[in-house]
Protein backbone atom coordinates (compact mmCIF):
# COMPACT_ATOMS: atom_id res chain seq x y z
CA UNK A 1 0.00 0.00 0.00
CA UNK A 2 1.46 3.38 -0.93
CA UNK A 3 1.65 6.08 1.98
CA UNK A 4 2.22 9.57 1.42
CA UNK A 5 3.80 11.56 4.62
CA UNK A 6 3.05 15.20 4.60
CA UNK A 7 5.73 17.27 6.79
CA UNK A 8 4.15 19.93 8.22
CA UNK A 9 3.50 22.24 11.02
CA UNK A 10 2.85 25.59 9.37
CA UNK A 11 5.23 27.47 11.63
CA UNK A 12 8.85 28.52 9.87
CA UNK A 13 12.29 27.17 11.74
CA UNK A 14 10.54 24.53 13.54
CA UNK A 15 12.77 21.95 11.56
CA UNK A 16 10.49 20.44 9.09
CA UNK A 17 12.90 19.88 6.29
CA UNK A 18 15.44 18.42 8.93
CA UNK A 19 12.41 15.87 9.69
CA UNK A 20 11.64 15.51 5.89
CA UNK A 21 15.66 14.73 5.37
CA UNK A 22 15.55 12.27 8.12
CA UNK A 23 13.28 10.15 7.03
CA UNK A 24 14.66 10.57 3.61
CA UNK A 25 17.49 8.84 4.58
CA UNK A 26 15.88 6.63 6.65
CA UNK A 27 14.41 5.38 3.93
CA UNK A 28 17.67 4.65 2.00
CA UNK A 29 19.33 2.95 4.35
CA UNK A 30 16.39 1.24 5.24
CA UNK A 31 16.00 0.53 1.61
CA UNK A 32 12.57 1.42 1.13
CA UNK A 33 11.52 3.05 -2.00
CA UNK A 34 10.41 6.76 -1.69
CA UNK A 35 9.87 9.64 -3.80
CA UNK A 36 10.01 13.48 -2.45
CA UNK A 37 8.56 16.82 -2.86
CA UNK A 38 9.89 20.17 -1.53
CA UNK A 39 7.12 23.06 -1.54
CA UNK A 40 9.45 25.60 -0.54
CA UNK A 41 10.16 28.11 -3.42
CA UNK A 42 12.30 30.50 -1.72
CA UNK A 43 14.96 28.01 0.08
CA UNK A 44 14.12 24.28 -1.07
CA UNK A 45 16.02 22.74 1.61
CA UNK A 46 14.62 19.23 1.50
CA UNK A 47 15.38 18.67 -2.78
CA UNK A 48 18.86 20.53 -2.22
CA UNK A 49 20.07 17.87 0.31
CA UNK A 50 18.53 14.87 -1.32
CA UNK A 51 17.99 16.15 -5.07
CA UNK A 52 18.02 12.74 -6.39
CA UNK A 53 15.05 11.86 -4.43
CA UNK A 54 12.87 15.06 -4.26
CA UNK A 55 11.89 17.75 -6.70
CA UNK A 56 9.92 21.62 -6.27
CA UNK A 57 6.94 21.78 -6.44
CA UNK A 58 4.57 24.96 -6.15
CA UNK A 59 2.00 24.69 -3.17
CA UNK A 60 -0.44 27.47 -4.39
CA UNK A 61 -0.64 25.52 -8.09
CA UNK A 62 -3.41 22.76 -8.06
CA UNK A 63 -1.83 21.02 -10.94
CA UNK A 64 0.91 21.03 -8.90
CA UNK A 65 0.29 19.09 -6.24
CA UNK A 66 -2.05 17.33 -8.06
CA UNK A 67 1.43 15.10 -8.79
CA UNK A 68 1.49 13.91 -5.66
CA UNK A 69 -2.03 11.82 -5.35
CA UNK A 70 -1.58 10.80 -8.96
CA UNK A 71 1.98 9.15 -7.99
CA UNK A 72 0.53 7.62 -4.84
CA UNK A 73 -2.21 6.15 -7.26
CA UNK A 74 -0.34 4.90 -9.92
CA UNK A 75 2.77 3.62 -7.97
CA UNK A 76 2.33 1.93 -4.85
CA UNK A 77 5.37 0.01 -4.53
CA UNK A 78 7.03 3.89 -3.26
CA UNK A 79 6.56 6.02 -0.26
CA UNK A 80 6.06 9.86 -0.69
CA UNK A 81 7.83 12.54 1.62
CA UNK A 82 6.41 15.97 1.18
CA UNK A 83 7.65 19.16 3.08
CA UNK A 84 5.61 21.82 3.55
CA UNK A 85 6.92 25.17 3.77
CA UNK A 86 5.64 27.79 6.39
CA UNK A 87 2.72 29.68 5.48
CA UNK A 88 1.16 26.98 3.14
CA UNK A 89 -1.47 25.54 5.42
CA UNK A 90 -3.78 27.73 3.80
CA UNK A 91 -2.85 26.61 0.40
CA UNK A 92 -2.60 23.15 0.76
CA UNK A 93 -6.00 22.82 2.51
CA UNK A 94 -7.93 24.26 0.30
CA UNK A 95 -6.32 22.15 -2.58
CA UNK A 96 -7.24 19.21 -0.06
CA UNK A 97 -10.57 20.30 1.21
CA UNK A 98 -11.78 21.37 -2.62
CA UNK A 99 -10.37 18.63 -4.63
CA UNK A 100 -11.79 15.90 -2.54
CA UNK A 101 -8.08 14.34 -2.41
CA UNK A 102 -8.23 12.40 1.47
CA UNK A 103 -11.49 10.57 -0.23
CA UNK A 104 -9.55 9.87 -3.62
CA UNK A 105 -6.62 8.52 -1.31
CA UNK A 106 -8.75 6.79 0.98
CA UNK A 107 -10.40 5.00 -2.19
CA UNK A 108 -7.71 3.73 -3.24
CA UNK A 109 -5.76 2.50 -0.16
CA UNK A 110 -3.31 5.20 -0.07
CA UNK A 111 -2.26 5.74 3.98
CA UNK A 112 -2.09 9.82 4.82
CA UNK A 113 0.35 10.33 7.40
CA UNK A 114 0.47 13.96 8.79
CA UNK A 115 3.87 14.98 10.66
CA UNK A 116 3.42 17.95 12.77
CA UNK A 117 6.93 19.18 13.72
CA UNK A 118 7.05 21.38 17.01
CA UNK A 119 9.23 23.40 19.18
CA UNK A 120 8.45 24.29 22.73
CA UNK A 121 6.31 27.14 22.11
CA UNK A 122 2.51 27.00 22.49
CA UNK A 123 1.66 28.52 18.93
CA UNK A 124 3.34 24.99 17.93
CA UNK A 125 0.65 22.85 19.57
CA UNK A 126 -2.42 25.78 18.99
CA UNK A 127 -1.19 25.21 15.49
CA UNK A 128 -1.66 21.25 16.47
CA UNK A 129 -4.93 22.20 17.97
CA UNK A 130 -6.18 23.84 14.64
CA UNK A 131 -5.04 20.63 12.81
CA UNK A 132 -7.40 18.28 14.93
CA UNK A 133 -10.38 20.81 14.14
CA UNK A 134 -9.89 20.65 10.23
CA UNK A 135 -8.97 16.95 9.39
CA UNK A 136 -10.47 15.51 12.94
CA UNK A 137 -9.72 11.41 12.22
CA UNK A 138 -8.71 11.50 8.36
CA UNK A 139 -5.53 11.88 8.78
CA UNK A 140 -2.54 9.58 11.20
CA UNK A 141 -0.54 11.71 13.05
CA UNK A 142 2.56 11.91 13.96
CA UNK A 143 3.54 14.46 16.54
CA UNK A 144 7.66 15.50 16.76
CA UNK A 145 9.23 16.89 19.65
CA UNK A 146 12.18 18.42 17.92
CA UNK A 147 14.85 18.96 20.89
CA UNK A 148 16.94 20.69 18.54
CA UNK A 149 14.48 23.62 18.51
CA UNK A 150 13.33 23.65 22.24
CA UNK A 151 14.58 21.49 25.54
CA UNK A 152 10.72 21.91 27.93
CA UNK A 153 7.65 19.98 26.00
CA UNK A 154 6.13 19.85 29.48
CA UNK A 155 3.39 21.94 28.54
CA UNK A 156 2.47 20.09 25.68
CA UNK A 157 2.30 17.34 27.19
CA UNK A 158 -0.24 18.46 30.21
CA UNK A 159 -2.24 19.80 27.30
CA UNK A 160 -5.67 19.20 26.28
CA UNK A 161 -4.03 19.56 22.65
CA UNK A 162 -1.89 16.01 23.81
CA UNK A 163 -5.04 14.25 25.09
CA UNK A 164 -6.79 14.80 21.97
CA UNK A 165 -3.86 13.67 19.73
CA UNK A 166 -3.73 10.66 22.33
CA UNK A 167 -7.60 9.85 21.65
CA UNK A 168 -6.72 10.05 17.85
CA UNK A 169 -3.77 7.32 18.49
CA UNK A 170 -1.14 9.94 17.28
CA UNK A 171 2.39 8.66 17.71
CA UNK A 172 4.65 11.17 19.53
CA UNK A 173 7.95 10.82 17.69
CA UNK A 174 11.37 12.62 20.07
CA UNK A 175 13.34 14.11 17.71
CA UNK A 176 17.10 14.65 19.51
CA UNK A 177 19.42 17.61 19.02
CA UNK A 178 22.15 17.47 17.37
CA UNK A 179 25.49 19.75 18.32
CA UNK A 180 24.29 22.66 16.37
CA UNK A 181 27.88 23.24 15.05
CA UNK A 182 27.63 19.78 13.47
CA UNK A 183 24.40 20.55 11.78
CA UNK A 184 25.50 24.21 10.53
CA UNK A 185 28.50 22.24 9.12
CA UNK A 186 25.89 19.65 7.59
CA UNK A 187 23.78 22.64 6.17
CA UNK A 188 26.57 25.07 5.11
CA UNK A 189 28.12 21.35 3.01
CA UNK A 190 24.80 20.58 1.40
CA UNK A 191 25.40 16.98 2.62
CA UNK A 192 22.83 14.38 3.29
CA UNK A 193 23.20 13.43 6.54
CA UNK A 194 24.76 9.70 5.28
CA UNK A 195 27.76 11.76 3.82
CA UNK A 196 28.01 14.18 6.61
CA UNK A 197 28.36 10.95 8.62
CA UNK A 198 30.85 8.82 6.11
CA UNK A 199 32.45 10.96 3.09
CA UNK A 200 36.06 12.48 4.74
CA UNK A 201 36.55 14.07 0.82
CA UNK A 202 34.90 17.71 0.38
CA UNK A 203 33.43 17.38 3.79
CA UNK A 204 33.32 20.21 6.44
CA UNK A 205 33.33 17.99 9.21
CA UNK A 206 35.87 16.64 11.05
CA UNK A 207 36.01 13.14 13.15
CA UNK A 208 34.39 14.52 15.75
CA UNK A 209 31.37 15.67 14.17
CA UNK A 210 31.60 12.97 11.92
CA UNK A 211 31.43 10.96 15.10
CA UNK A 212 28.46 13.13 16.77
CA UNK A 213 26.37 12.96 13.25
CA UNK A 214 26.53 8.73 13.36
CA UNK A 215 25.44 8.63 17.30
CA UNK A 216 22.92 10.84 16.55
CA UNK A 217 21.99 8.80 13.49
CA UNK A 218 21.95 5.69 15.38
CA UNK A 219 19.43 7.00 18.24
CA UNK A 220 16.89 8.11 15.61
CA UNK A 221 16.83 4.79 14.01
CA UNK A 222 16.22 3.19 16.95
CA UNK A 223 13.43 4.89 17.75
CA UNK A 224 11.89 5.69 14.01
CA UNK A 225 12.10 1.42 13.89
CA UNK A 226 9.60 1.03 16.35
CA UNK A 227 7.08 3.18 14.67
CA UNK A 228 4.59 1.81 12.08
CA UNK A 229 6.86 2.73 8.74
Amino acid sequence: MSRIHFIGGEKGGVGKSVVSRVLAQYFIDRGIPFVGFDTDASHGTFSRFYQEYASPIQAGRYESLDRIPELAVSDPSKHIIVDLAAQTDEAFTDWLESSGVLELLKESEVRVDYWHVMDDGKDSYDLLARLFGRFHDRLNYFIVLNHGRGERFDGFLASDTCRRARALNATIVELPKLHAASMQKIDHSNSSFWAAANNTEGNALGIMDRQRVRIWLKKLYAGMDSLDL
